[in-house]
């Protein structure tokens, strides 16, 4: 078969919903104009454990406007049936307003409706809740945690007792929190025992299906939409409490419910990058060549669920190295469960085992680049499968050239500018993309427009675009003239957004749906005795800018407009889908090395991030433009997550003391250096038709160890404890 012509895929376009979103015509969950729809607040916990003695609603039921609260009191018991394709951890769910417990403080434990948003924000000032309080457990440190998740190859304590070169490292990760510029919205309406919903989601078919199971509802009878989500990072994965409540209050008014949660409310009303404790014991020979590492690792999940990451897998594939040992121990706080947050588990191993490298590297006195080659593997130990591919080496030897790694001066405070310590560090990254089922459906109509859907979510990677590129080049089409429709229950189900699972996996399926109607087309064509390509090999036949010619002879054609006029067809159709990545088995990562240039004030210990530079191992890049999109964003996450991020939790009571944008510190345009992004060259075809890997999760891994490397290299201090501040540093 002749191959496609390829003008849209690698393309630096720009986004095509872009000017939708600069001109504010982009409608957001909570801006939706349902019609008849009432305001709903919740009311949120005071204690971070106990049970509820008595709720006095009467002043706020008498408040002008409110329409009702609802609390454990007057709320019906609900089915909570068990929900097997939900994205939520395993274990039991938080069942809202089903009994008086309190499991974490900020839990919901009423919500008041009213007719403006004003009256219920008043009125759930007014709702007094009297509680039996108990003493939370809140801190990681100390707690006794769940059994371990255990992986070992070979033994790991003689290895580590024979080497000659031995490092034991603790250290401390902070929890997280997403902060997306749109807070977590629901608006829920009832049409007799239908249930449609506008939700903030990055998995409209979980949250669609958790809502059937909760009220026991046929998966015809809910409905999801979402088409805007104004950025996730991974807190839009599961379907959280409030979406339960806004259903359950619209159920009860008989009117549809808008429900937003504030600033406040998401730092418990919806997931986190949870706190790590991680111990690395690690063993090499006189040269580097590493030994043993033992891995003892501490992570937050909550009380009534356990929530767990892939935090084990850079430990077991990232470096050769024939010993290894690891224990991953969930610790049941009483706190909220914690969710994926951008290069979940990957992310934070990383931080460790970066750092660590550096700190080997700084003791044997070797180049921390010429370490890292020294250990490089030849196929993934902990499977013993071939990488499907691996350039990381590649990624090294772009970035010494681009970044200028040899103006490095090994030796920590030795490069100064004015008061100013000058550092540079790097670090290597990988994640483990996703690739999912998925379905999607392609239509191709007789005035030569194509429309493609698929139930996927776009918060700001660029899906409609992306998949618009993919559709185009499929079709034969220009990107004026097709349209992708996502976030709608009602289109073909889809794999959650998330783990950069997107490109692979929903355009896997965007591509097959779309060569089966140019298949069609073509063989429309070919069996036409009117067509100019009548008894011409289906073979030999391509389409470009809607016009089907014959591969190097492109007088001998039609357009599709002309070929379904003729064949009185309105419109062309098919499903197209995505089984996963098959049967052949080949370990498929994706890689980085990433760059990293600081100034640390001699005198005050303040960190400012100069340069950075990632190096990317990703596969095909669909968008030139979104990939440099995504590299930023990754890195400006990074730079949060090391000098920045820090969610503070007041253990007397468990709340939260920095739940705001004023108090929890993000990384702002300051902050922000100059960034460059480099992407190798290639494609990898293991499992998907379109030669990438997942992009959006691996451009964060690594960022805060090379930052964090960088800052010892300028000041000699090496800092294991995560945000690094200049209380540290001093």
């Amino acid at each position: 078969m002749s191959p496609q012509p390829r003008a849209a895929v690698g393309a630096p376009l720009s986004r095509v919903d872009g000017r939708l979103k600069v001109t504010g015509k982009a409608v957001y969950t909570a801006e939706h104009d349902v019609d008849g729809a009432v305001h709903a607040v919740i009311v949120d916990a005071s204690i971070g454990l106990g049970r509820i003695t008595a709720i006095d609603t009467g002043a706020a039921e008498a408040h002008p406007g409110v329409l009702r609260v609802i609390s454990h009191r007057n709320a019906p018991k609900l089915p909570y049936r068990d929900n097997p394709g939900s994205n939520n951890p395993p274990g039991r769910r938080l069942r809202v307003f089903q009994d008086d417990r309190v499991l974490f403080h900020g839990q919901p434990v009423a919500v008041v409706i009213a007719s403006t948003l004003e009256a219920a924000q008043h009125g759930a000032s007014l709702v007094e809740v009297r509680y039996e309080a108990e003493t939370p457990s809140t801190d990681l440190h100390g707690a006794e945690s769940g059994a371990p998740t255990d992986y070992a190859r070979r033994d790991a304590e003689a290895g580590l007792s024979n080497a000659a070169v031995r490092l034991d490292l603790t250290y401390e990760l902070a929890r997280n929190h997403h902060n997306p510029m749109e807070p977590h919205a629901t608006i829920a309406r009832w049409d007799g025992d239908k249930l449609t919903v506008w939700d903030k989601t990055q998995w409209v078919m979980g949250t669609h299906d958790e809502l059937a199971a909760v009220f026991d509802l046929s998966a015809d009878a809910v409905r999801v939409i979402s088409p805007f989500v104004g950025g996730g990072f991974g807190s839009g994965l599961r379907c959280w409490p409030h979406t339960i409540v806004a259903a359950l209050a619209a159920r009860m008014t008989r009117r549809p419910v808008k429900l937003v949660l504030s600033r406040k409310q998401m730092y418990f009303g919806t997931g986190f990058r949870p706190s790590y404790e991680y111990r690395l014991r690690l063993g090499s020979d006189r040269r580097g060549r590493l030994n043993a590492a033992i891995h003892d690792i501490d992570g937050e999940t909550s009380s009534y669920e356990t929530f767990n990451e892939a935090v084990m897998s850079a430990g077991q594939m990232l470096y050769s190295m024939p010993n290894v040992r690891q224990a991953y121990r969930t610790v049941p706080l009483d706190v909220n469960t914690p969710i994926w947050m951008r290069g979940p588990g990957f992310a934070s191993a990383s931080f460790v085992i970066e750092s660590a490298m550096d700190e080997l590297a700084h003791e044997l006195g070797v180049d921390p680049i010429e370490l890292r080659r020294r250990n490089e593997p030849s196929e993934d130990q902990s499977t013993n499968e071939p990488f499907s591919t691996r350039r990381l080496s590649e990624c090294y030897t772009v970035g010494v050239r681009e970044f200028g790694w040899d103006r490095r001066n090994p030796r920590p405070r030795s490069t100064r500018d004015g008061d100013q310590l000058i550092g540079l560090g790097m670090a290597a990254g990988v994640y483990d993309p996703g690739r999912f089922p998925a379905q999607a459906r392609a239509r191709l109509d007789a005035d030569g427009t194509a429309v493609v859907e698929a139930a996927t979510s776009d918060m700001g990677p660029g899906t409609y675009t992306s998949q618009t590129q993919v559709a185009a080049d499929a079709l034969g089409l220009t990107m004026r003239t097709v349209t992708f429709r996502l976030g709608d229950s009602l289109y073909p189900p889809t794999s959650p957004h998330g783990g950069s699972a997107t490109m692979a996996s929903v355009g896997s399926a965007v591509v097959d749906a779309c060569n089966q109607v140019r298949q069609q087309a073509i063989k429309l064509a070919v069996e036409d005795r009117e067509s100019p390509l009548y008894g011409v090999n289906a073979d030999d036949v391509v389409v470009r800018n809607g016009r089907l010619h014959v591969q190097g002879s492109p007088a001998r054609g039609e357009t599709y407009k002309s070929l379904l006029a003729r064949n009185d067809r309105s419109h062309l159709e098919a499903n197209g889908t995505y089984e996963g990545p098959g049967s052949e088995r080949s370990a498929y990562f994706a890689y980085n090395a990433t760059f990293a240039e600081v100034a640390v004030d001699a005198n005050l210990g303040l960190v400012r991030v100069r340069r950075m530079l990632g190096v990317y191992d990703a596969g095909r890049i669909i968008s030139p433009k979104l990939a440099e999109s995504q590299a930023f964003g990754g890195i400006v996450g990074g730079i949060g997550t090391v000098l920045l991020e820090h969610t503070v939790t007041d253990h007397r009571d468990g709340r939260i003391v920095n739940a705001s944008l004023a108090d929890y510190l993000v990384p702002v345009n300051a902050d922000v250096p100059e960034i460059r992004a480099i992407y190798l060259d290639g494609e990898d075809n293991a499992g998907n038709l379109l030669g990438v890997k997942g992009l959006g999760e691996v451009v964060q891994v690594g960022v805060a160890a090379a930052i964090g490397n960088a800052v010892f290299n300028a000041t000699g201090r090496r800092i294991r404890q995560l945000p690094i501040t200049a209380e540290t540093l001093l």
